[in-house]
C-alpha cells in the first residue's frame, strides 16, 4: 500500500507545481540533551539532503559534550526546549511544563534560566525559538516570550496565541511517532496519507504557498522512521517543494503564505 501512497503524494505535488504553488517543508526534532548515535544519524540525514533541522534542546538537562558535537553538525540548528522538561500539570490534566496554573514570575524565571544555560553552552548558534515540552504553553505565558528574547514559538498543529499575542508561530503539523502505540514509528502509508490530505486541503482552499512542519524525535526513532524520512526527503526534490532552513521562518510573514 505504501507504493500507492507515494504515488498519491507525487500526483498531489504535481498539482501544486502545475498551479504555481510552493510548499516549504521544514523539520523540527525534540528532546536533544547529549551526543548519541541517533543524533549523529539525524545530522547525516540533514547533510545528505541539505535539510536543516530545528533542534529543540532541553537546556537544564543538556550535557556539556553537546556543544562540541553540535559545532560539527551545522545543519542541526539548536533552540530552547522548555527548561527542565518537567510536568507541572495537575493530576488528570495533559502534561505541561508551562500551564495556566503556574504563576508568571516562576515561569519567566525558569525560561530565563534555561536561556542563560543554552547561551553559555552553545553561544550564538541558538535560534530565538521557544519549543514548549509536549507542545503546550498557556497563551498568557506565550505572550511574554518576546520580552524574554524569543522571536518564534513552535508548537503543534492548531495551537494559537491568545489576545495578548506573542512571537511568530512556527507550528509543526505531522508527528512521525506513534506515542500511544508503543513509542514506535507511524506506518509510512498513514503518514503519507496525512501529508497528502493536508496538501490537497490547502490547494482546494486556494493556498498559493504553505509551510509544512514535520516533527521528529531522534532519540525514539526506529528503522521505520529513519527509512521513511530518507524517502520523504528524497521525494522533496520535487519542483513544488523547498526544504527550508527553520531560521528563515522567522522572517517577516508573506501575506500570500498560509500557516495552515
Amino acid at each position: 500500500m505504501s507504493g500507492d501512497h507515494w504515488r498519491a503524494l507525487s500526483r498531489e505535488l504535481d498539482r501544486w507545481a502545475e498551479g504555481g504553488r510552493r510548499l516549504r517543508l521544514w523539520l523540527r526534532d525534540d528532546d536533544a540533551v547529549a551526543p548519541s548515535a541517533a543524533l549523529g544519524r539525524l545530522s547525516d540525514l540533514a547533510e545528505h539532503f541539505s535539510a536543516p533541522v530545528l533542534l529543540a534542546v532541553i537546556p537544564m538537562l543538556a550535557e556539556s559534550t553537546l556543544a562540541p558535537t553540535l559545532r560539527a553538525m551545522p545543519l542541526l540548528r539548536p533552540c530552547q526546549h522548555g527548561a527542565w522538561h518537567r510536568n507541572h500539570a495537575p493530576a488528570g490534566a495533559k502534561k505541561s511544563e508551562f500551564g495556566p496554573d503556574r504563576d508568571a514570575q516562576t515561569v519567566d524565571a525558569e525560561i530565563a534560566l534555561g536561556s542563560r544555560r543554552l547561551a553559555e553552552l552553545l553561544g550564538p548558534a541558538v535560534l530565538p525559538v521557544f519549543v514548549p515540552p509536549w507542545n503546550r504553553i498557556d497563551p498568557g505565558h506565550a505572550a511574554r516570550l518576546p520580552a524574554l528574547g524569543f522571536a518564534g514559538l513552535s508548537c503543534f498543529r492548531n495551537y494559537s496565541l491568545g489576545p495578548q499575542g506573542g512571537p511568530a508561530l512556527l507550528n509543526t503539523h505531522v508527528d512521525v511517532m506513534n506515542w500511544q502505540g508503543g513509542r514506535v514509528g507511524r506506518a509510512p502509508g498513514e503518514l503519507l496519507a496525512e501529508i497528502t490530505t493536508w496538501l490537497a486541503a490547502a490547494r482546494e482552499a486556494g493556498t498559493r504557498n504553505a509551510d509544512l512542519g514535520l516533527l521528529l524525535h531522534h532519540r525514539d526513532h526506529d528503522e521505520t522512521v529513519w527509512s521513511f524520512l530518507a524517502e520523504l526527503l528524497n521525494a522533496a526534490a520535487h519542483p513544488a517543494v523547498n526544504l527550508v532552513d527553520p531560521g528563515l521562518l522567522l522572517a517577516p510573514p508573506d501575506p500570500s503564505r498560509s500557516q495552515t
